[in-house]
């Protein structure tokens, strides 16, 4: 028999509209190598995923603003074009979100993981996250949900700037708002500002204790967690480069093993009733030497094929394998092998790498998105500085008032009420 079952095709869904989502990319490459048919249904308009030739067929996706009714109709439509049910693999937060809430709509059509009392949209929500967190005796960072603007800038204060503010579902944040999932804040009026724009971002703003990132401190584990809740496949790894320096996606990562946050991350499957790929960010704090969670993706994250082991398993194949209920092959973890994302870390890419490398674009057996991606990101790099370049009127300038003293700052701000965690 052979390891995969062909005759189950598989369904990557996107609905962001990100063109160098290389996580895309690296799951139509590790399905598709296997013989198994790979369709697409993500805007690959001007995105190098659209010329892999590991790509069966792409589909028109959702509007970006698409309601779960308007997901599952698309959804249905793609599954009629198939002769049988497919797995499907949700690659980024708002699909998973999505699929989790449509799950039993979906069933007849999809192979998906089997339900657990845990939806994807539990602990994607940053709010949730930290509350399991303090329930589970997880490390997390101290996290705030002020309740209006002049609490936030309180917040601000008393968990010492700078600090951390996130959205609580960032998946929800409108396209074109200038609004990121995660931004630092430096003062107390950045923190009010921001919280004036709850209504527009469409969920809680979230102030969490910036713990400073630096060597070794910045870890990640991938896993898959199968249909006896056991976590397998996937490892630990170590961000070695981010972009945007500091806080940002992993540019540079090694496969580097930490067998404590293996268990950690085992124990929280096995607490959560979890079922299905994982992503966990996690950062070590200088002070206590604890790692720290910062995120729980329920979904591959996009360097997964990191964690590629002598037996070629990552997470996105071990999912195919478990819900075609074929077993796993045994393989060995390959600590030090990397993956490189050539455009945010092009020397990198031209080191060697005797421990093994896997680049995000580049591929000798599928050529076309490497280069694609180069024609590509020049232009896109080329527009950026133009838009930075570009002359602005100048703004008038404003009377100076000086402040009132402390205005931003109560001497003791009262945050009953406010904290959601505070593990620290």
């Amino acid at each position: 028999m052979p390891l995969f079952d062909t005759r189950v095709p598989a369904v990557l869904l996107r609905t962001d509209r990100n063109p160098f989502h290389h996580g895309t990319l690296g799951a139509v490459r590790s399905l598709g190598r296997t013989g198994v048919e790979v369709h697409v249904v993500a805007d690959c308009a001007g995105s190098p995923v659209g010329r892999s030739r590991f790509v069966r067929r792409l589909h028109a996706p959702p509007a970006a603003d698409a309601g779960p009714d308007e997901i599952a109709a698309v959804l249905h439509r793609v599954a009629a074009t198939l002769a049988g049910p497919a797995v499907l693999v949700p690659m980024d937060d708002a699909s998973a979100v999505a699929v989790g809430r449509l799950r039993a709509g979906l069933a007849p059509d999809y192979l998906l993981p089997d339900p657990s009392h845990v939806l994807p949209e539990h602990v994607a929500d940053k709010a949730e996250l930290a509350a399991v967190c303090a329930a589970l005796n997880v490390p997390h960072p101290v996290t705030v949900a002020p309740d209006s603007a002049a609490r936030a800038a309180s917040a601000a204060w008393r968990l010492g700037l700078p600090v951390v503010a996130k959205w609580s579902r960032p998946w929800l944040l409108p396209a074109g708002s200038g609004l990121r999932s995660t931004v630092l804040v430096r003062s107390a009026q950045e923190a009010r500002e921001l919280y004036a724009r709850t209504a527009e971002a469409g969920s809680p703003l979230l102030l969490q204790e910036f713990l400073p990132p630096g060597e070794d401190r910045d870890w990640f584990v991938h896993g898959y967690a199968d249909r006896a809740g056991t976590l397998v496949a996937g490892g630990t790894g170590r961000k070695l480069h981010s972009w945007p320096r500091g806080a940002g996606l992993t540019a540079v990562g090694a496969w580097a093993e930490l067998p404590q946050l293996w268990r950690l991350a085992a124990r929280l499957v096995a607490e959560l009733g979890y079922r299905g790929i994982l992503d966990l960010d996690f950062r070590r704090c200088a002070t206590t030497g604890r790692y720290h969670l910062l995120d729980f993706n329920p979904r591959p994250g996009a360097q997964f094929r990191l964690f590629t082991d002598t037996a070629d398993l990552d997470v996105v194949r071990a999912l195919h394998l478990d819900l075609t209920r074929r077993p796993l092959p045994d393989g060995q973890p390959r600590p030090g092998r990397t993956f490189v994302v050539e455009n945010y870390a092009p020397l990198t890419a031209l080191r060697p790498a005797p421990a093994g490398r896997e680049l995000a674009w580049h591929a000798q057996d599928d050529l076309a998105p490497g280069l694609a991606m180069w024609s590509l990101w020049g232009a896109h790099v080329s527009r950026r500085l133009s838009a930075r370049l570009r002359p602005t009127a100048p703004v008038p300038a404003r009377p100076h008032v000086p402040p009132a003293r402390h205005a931003d700052a109560p001497t003791a701000p009262d945050l009953s009420g406010d904290e959601k965690a505070g593990s620290r």
